[in-house]
């Protein structure tokens, strides 16, 4: 006969079996991370063709998934309010900037409350959510910030981008930690900055029994050139070969890394002779501060990774990374008497964007491939499959959402604080990582200032603000140089149709917007 004194403690070792199995089952869902950057061309990583140093960012692709069609939409405020809601940026209330004002919902200037974000739909299914850096869809009212739409801790910016070194001479750009506005040293530069306190969250302030999702939305290498001394001159002799030597090197490791075809030339450049350029020196170091800035990105990105490891995490966490628009075609220099890269300089690199966006045409704010398309890295040892997956299918900015409630297991609520929420636009990513072909008939859709497009399959219509609309087949013409809307009428005539219907169901306006 048992005694009652084992009795109690079989009791006991069963309920905390019991308990330990619950805690572990909590915990086998994924952490996911998105990581935004800002203004960065398709080409600039080492993996899609640069000789700009991205190590880390190479590594999780050659582990991982490189998506070489994912688009965004063409500009900062639509590109984050569609990744964080799913849906098409006029659905979430912010059709053009978060400076715009309208009477019209779609072009409100803040998230709507039909919409609901990644972070306040993944709090309810057990996640912790955190965010680090740029937010710029909602900053004049404090409802509109991070921690009121899901984000259990915030630290970085409400506003817009450009800022590096603290304070901003140029922007109004206060940083604020849970609301509280900051005061950070000499020594502060924001890529460092988001990344630790990134790092922070994961090493000592989540609950470590629960997963969690973190949105890093970094600034750089959004105009104006500033950067780390250390990090210029590692790239100060780079350029000043100039830009076509440099845009034909991408390409031809483009080539060689198989992500653009090898029997097609890129397209046309945008810049002249470089024996023309006046100031060869100084136009070569706008690119070497603009590379120093991409190499910090990624110091920082390895820093984050190295920390998933040490927290044993990092077999089990999703690493989503992207851009949010195509290159800057910004060239003025608003302080010419400073020196490049130092906290006193506004410049902007200009046409080094075309090099940028090898070896598409065209740049942010615009909807041909220049402005829109992205590489997407995603990593998750646990969860892909392969090593090194490339995926030359499209997918858009809108699927992050959804792709987000897809690993973690969890369904888009009908519902959220009593509003009828409206239905995602996007859909998972996750079939196509499992070799699953994504429908051939989906349409994807863009408008920003009148810049237009419509792409089905292969067809793409496209058209900038009051310019004819230009027609093209992008399997055999990807770079968009052979326009077919004159041979084929019909293919322009249904693309056209396609759009003209989704422009009235999601309340697109004309440009310039009137009200």
């Amino acid at each position: 006969m048992i005694s009652r004194t084992i009795y109690y403690r079989i009791i006991l070792i069963t309920i905390i079996g019991f308990s330990s199995c619950f805690l572990s089952a909590k915990n086998d869902k994924p952490n996911i991370i998105v990581i935004l950057v800002d203004d960065m061309g398709y080409s600039d990583l080492g993996c899609t063709g640069s000789e700009i140093k991205t190590p880390n960012l190479d590594k999780m692709a050659s582990e991982g998934v490189l998506f070489t069609h994912f688009y965004n939409a063409s500009r900062c405020c639509p590109s984050r309010a569609s990744l964080l809601t799913g849906q098409y940026q006029w659905d979430a209330g912010i059709g053009h900037m978060d400076y715009t004002k309208s009477e019209l919902p779609e072009y409100q200037g803040y998230l709507n409350n039909q919409s609901i974000t990644i972070a306040e739909a993944l709090k309810d299914n057990g996640y912790q959510t955190f965010m680090s850096g740029k937010w710029h869809v909602g900053n004049k009212q404090r409802e509109w910030w991070p921690d009121h739409r899901g984000f259990d801790q915030f630290y970085g910016t409400p506003a817009g981008g450009g800022l590096y070194f603290y304070p901003s001479q140029f922007y109004d750009r206060p940083v604020y930690w849970n609301g509280e506005e900051q005061t950070p040293d000499s020594t502060w530069y924001s890529t460092d900055a988001f990344t630790d306190y990134s790092i922070d969250y994961i090493k000592n302030r989540r609950d470590k029994g629960k997963p969690f999702f973190m949105y890093l939305a970094y600034v750089a290498p959004h105009f104006p050139l500033q950067a780390k001394m250390e990090d210029i001159d590692k790239y100060r002799d780079t350029y000043k070969v100039g830009y076509d030597v440099i845009r034909k090197a991408r390409f031809k490791k483009q080539k060689q890394l198989g992500i653009a075809s090898a029997d097609l030339p890129a397209s046309e450049p945008v810049y002249g002779d470089w024996e023309t350029v006046e100031n060869k020196n100084n136009e070569a170091l706008k690119m070497a501060v603009y590379a120093a800035m991409v190499d910090c990105l990624d110091q920082n990105i390895g820093k984050l990774m190295s920390t998933l490891a040490d927290e044993h995490i990092d077999k089990n966490t999703v690493v989503m990374f992207l851009s949010d628009n195509g290159a800057c075609q910004t060239s003025w220099n608003k302080t010419p008497e400073a020196r490049l890269g130092s906290r006193d300089c506004n410049a902007a690199y200009g046409t080094w964007y075309n090099v940028s966006n090898t070896p598409y045409r065209m740049r942010k704010s615009q909807e041909h491939e220049g402005g829109i398309i992205t590489p997407l890295i995603m990593h998750w040892p646990e969860g892909l499959k392969g090593r090194g997956v490339r995926i030359s299918e499209p997918a858009h900015i809108t699927d992050i959402m959804p792709t987000c409630l897809d690993i973690a297991e969890a369904k888009y609520p009908v519902s959220y604080k009593n509003k009828v929420l409206d239905p995602l636009d996007g859909r998972s990513f996750m079939p196509l990582t499992r070799g699953i072909e994504q429908d051939k008939d989906r349409a994807y859709f863009w408008e920003h200032e009148g810049n237009r497009a419509v792409r089905v399959g292969d067809w793409k219509l496209v058209s900038l603000h009051k310019k004819d609309w230009e027609l093209y087949n992008l399997k055999a013409d990807p770079y968009e140089m052979d326009n077919l809307v004159e041979s084929h009428p019909d293919e322009k005539n249904e693309l056209l149709k396609k759009y003209k219907i989704w422009a009235d169901e999601h309340g697109v306006q004309r440009w310039p917007l009137k009200r």
